[in-house]
């Protein structure tokens, strides 16, 4: 089954003007009209009178506009790729005006925890039950069938360079793997397809977190030896625990594992790297978040993964050793010594 998007035919939609949203905008304009929305009124006029926002070039092909109703009017495939703590409110709204008609197609790395309203001062327990991807929320809050997530390796500042990249398209209906490819698919972007939507949301989550601490061991001046060690044993814990939750641990040695996962946790140009780096250097937790425009998505979801983590009764030793150092400030010393001396049983069983 193929769809044809030419030129001519409806724009697609993408809702959120930071800087994933933009990247997505960009290449989705490489092929279509785009409609962004953008809930800042200056955002948008910015971007419709310079083509340009924060230093992005834009495609003259991108319009923005502020209104909930024109996307979804006006859009049937629509790409929301805003911050996971933001994506229920903005369902909220959306969700009524879309029909099933409407393909969605997210690209938000995060969870949801609707029961809590600030997660970063939470301390209560979270069960699985109160922890949804944003696939989960999509369905809650709007009655589309046909939803996709796009993961992958996807730092925008390489991206908006014009480096090639590849990304995943995951969804239960081939038909939105189909659509999503032939709307991205360009000289600079190849598109896998996966059928399983929870491991890629799960996969590029947790790799998150890693990143954060992969950030805060280069802070604090170590080397390329404890990086690759601690990749390799987060990779295998994250596995471990997308496992417990139902994904398929494939999924976390794909593209939108391992691949994102080695983009996201040795780049200066990851916002979860640099969050953690500057933990490293010892500067504060509540410094970072002051002065970060836009919050690093492990940071968030460390603390749901390690809320989930208590109830399931599960040891997730690297989890739960960054989740100290990160909120309550352990030693990095004592945490290393630690790690280095769990009592792993072996290095890493294939069968994951």
């Amino acid at each position: 089954m193929t769809v044809s998007h030419s030129h001519h035919e409806a724009p697609i939609g993408v809702v959120g003007a930071g800087s994933f949203g933009l990247t997505v905008a960009q290449l989705l304009a490489e092929n279509n009209k785009v409609l962004l929305f953008a809930r800042d009124p200056n955002v948008v006029s910015t971007i419709n009178e310079t083509h340009a926002l924060s230093g992005v070039k834009l495609s003259k092909r991108i319009t923005a506009i502020s209104s909930y109703e024109e996307l979804a009017n006006a859009c049937e495939v629509i790409f929301p790729v805003i911050p996971s703590d933001d994506f229920r409110n903005m369902m909220k709204m959306l969700g009524p005006l879309l029909s099933p008609r409407h393909i969605l197609i997210h690209g938000t790395k995060g969870l949801d925890t609707e029961k809590v309203s600030d997660v970063m001062s939470f301390s209560g327990t979270l069960t699985r039950t109160d922890v949804f991807t944003m696939s989960e929320v999509i369905r809650q809050e709007s009655n589309v069938l046909r939803i996709g997530c796009l993961s992958g390796p996807n730092l925008s500042k390489e991206i908006l360079e014009g480096q090639p990249t590849a990304t995943v398209i995951a969804s239960e209906y081939e038909e939105v793997e189909l659509i999503g490819k032939e709307l991205l698919s360009s000289k600079k972007i190849f598109v896998f397809g996966s059928k399983d939507i929870l491991g890629a949301e799960l996969a590029g989550a947790f790799k998150n977190i890693i990143a954060v601490g992969s950030g805060y061991l280069m802070g604090k001046g170590l080397g390329k030896n404890v990086q690759g060690i601690f990749i390799t044993r987060g990779l295998h814990e994250i596995a471990h625990f997308g496992g417990m939750l139902g994904a398929d641990k494939a999924a976390f040695l794909g593209t939108a594992g391992i691949g994102d996962l080695i983009a996201t946790a040795t780049s200066p140009n990851s916002r979860n790297f640099s969050f953690g780096f500057q933990l490293g250097e010892g500067k504060k937790l509540q410094d970072v978040l002051d002065a970060t425009t836009e919050l690093a998505e492990g940071v968030r979801t460390l603390k749901i993964a390690f809320l989930l983590a208590k109830t399931e009764k599960t040891r997730l030793p690297i989890i739960e050793t960054l989740y100290k150092i990160v909120y309550e400030e352990l030693s990095f010393e004592y945490a290393l010594n630690y790690l280095m001396r769990y009592p792993y049983s072996a290095d890493v069983s294939i069968h994951l």
